[in-house]
């Protein structure tokens, strides 16, 4: 027969598990990774600052990227015109310094290190210059190295197709406070790589000082491959050694571009760029990688990025992507290319997480995907962008030529800052 009355030690077990449950309830948001003790889940808030801004119905500013002097607690950013009358026609670098971690901003000056030259190429007098710029601080010669790639021009300032292409590099002069004059990287003999370089790429420096620098190049007759190359770095020469295996696209489009590379948990992943669709891939030693599958949302979705760059935003508790797509409400914005966007990535999937989607920089009508990022210190990173102001008209959304930097503010500290990019 039942009694009515509970059991003193059953009662005392499910009060205890009631309060048990009931604190939990008002603790916060636990992280995803696994840890011996209560920690908030990995968040940030966004401080969107304007530097500067230039649009004169003629040029305008584009590839703003920053490179920080940590010593120094200072920041170079470079950053380009661009003639709106034709297509990727930029005819000098400039630079900006922020000698408080962006507080302030010195007005844009020339850099005449970065600046176009002439050369003799097929007997003809050509105007080339250093773009697509990336300056980063290289820990282990404590200099600020900036790569690129080198655009040549006809005489009147067009484009050459098929276009030769180098990989371009140069380093500042921190004392002078001017970048010496950009040098090409010598890479081997052939065909292969007459149309090869590293414009618009996230690098990785290696504890020994080398650098794992991801390249794309056009064979003669086919489409844009993509390779990562090993090169030594002695704090002004940047020499080639060794290249990892060839990803390509079979498809009838331009082929693999802009690829962004990035080491986290243990592995290697690099980010591509297509005129369908953005890709990803990884490797375990940074020089041969799997083969490329398309990025999507962790829905199995595709993540709708196309034909422009993605780069990586890297911390501690979390790996990032930033990224444009469609499906925004952006129809209007060339190649949907604006917002800027922002979402957590599983690292072990390799998928975005669609939950976690912010907008890091709003929609203008400017088109906003050549972009970089900057690790600021164990509390701040950056993105930096430019209101690209092609075609005409896109100003009637709102677009000014507003250069942004995106100020991501971490609640929690980032270990992996002011340390080599790959671990010993």
């Amino acid at each position: 027969m039942s009694s009515n009355k509970q059991n003193p030690d059953n009662r005392r077990a499910f009060m205890r598990k009631s309060l048990i449950a009931g604190a939990a309830a008002c603790l916060p948001i636990r992280s995803l990774v696994a840890r011996d003790k209560w920690q908030p889940a990995l968040d940030y808030r966004l401080d969107l600052q304007v530097p500067t801004r230039f649009f004169d119905g003629k040029q305008c500013w584009v590839h703003p990227r920053a490179g920080l002097i940590p010593h120094r607690a200072e920041v170079i950013m470079t950053l380009s015109t661009l003639e709106l009358e034709g297509s990727d026609v930029f005819k000098g670098m400039y630079r900006m310094k922020s000698p408080d971690r962006g507080a302030t901003w010195t007005q844009p000056e020339r850099s005449v290190g970065l600046g176009p030259r002439m050369e003799t190429i097929d007997d003809v007098e050509r105007p080339v210059v250093a773009s697509d710029f990336w300056p980063k601080w290289h820990p282990k010669t404590g200099v600020l190295l900036g790569t690129g790639h080198t655009i040549v021009y006809t005489p009147d300032w067009k484009v050459t197709h098929p276009r030769p292409r180098h990989t371009a590099y140069a380093v500042f002069d921190t004392e002078k406070g001017l970048w010496n004059t950009w040098k090409k990287l010598e890479m081997p003999e052939g065909d292969r790589f007459k149309n090869a370089g590293a414009g618009c790429v996230q690098r990785l420096d290696l504890p020994d000082g080398s650098l794992l620098l991801p390249i794309y190049f056009s064979p003669p007759g086919d489409n844009s491959r993509v390779a990562v190359c090993r090169c030594d770095f002695d704090g002004q020469q940047v020499t080639f050694r060794e290249m990892g295996n060839t990803l390509s696209v079979a498809d009838d489009t331009r082929g693999l571009h802009e690829p962004s590379l990035t080491y986290f948990a243990g592995r290697y992943l690099l980010s591509l760029r297509n005129d369908l669709q953005g890709y990803v891939t990884s490797s375990e030693d940074g020089m041969h990688y799997a083969p490329i599958r398309p990025w999507r949302f962790d829905d199995g979705s595709d993540l709708g990025n196309y034909n422009t760059q993605q780069h990586w935003v890297r911390h501690s508790e979390g790996l990032h992507l930033v990224y444009t797509r469609r499906g925004a409400g952006n129809d209007h914005v060339f190649r949907h290319r604006a917002p800027l966007f922002m979402a957590r990535v599983d690292p072990e999937r390799l998928v975005v997480l669609r939950d976690t989607e912010r907008i890091l920089v709003p929609e203008r009508g400017a088109r906003l995907g050549n972009f970089g990022v900057t690790e600021i210190s164990p509390s701040e990173t950056w993105v930096t962008v430019a209101e690209w102001m092609q075609p005409k008209g896109v100003e009637k959304y709102g677009s000014d030529g507003s250069v942004y930097v995106a100020r991501i503010h971490w609640n929690q500290p980032n270990t992996l800052f002011d340390s080599r990019d790959v671990p010993v």
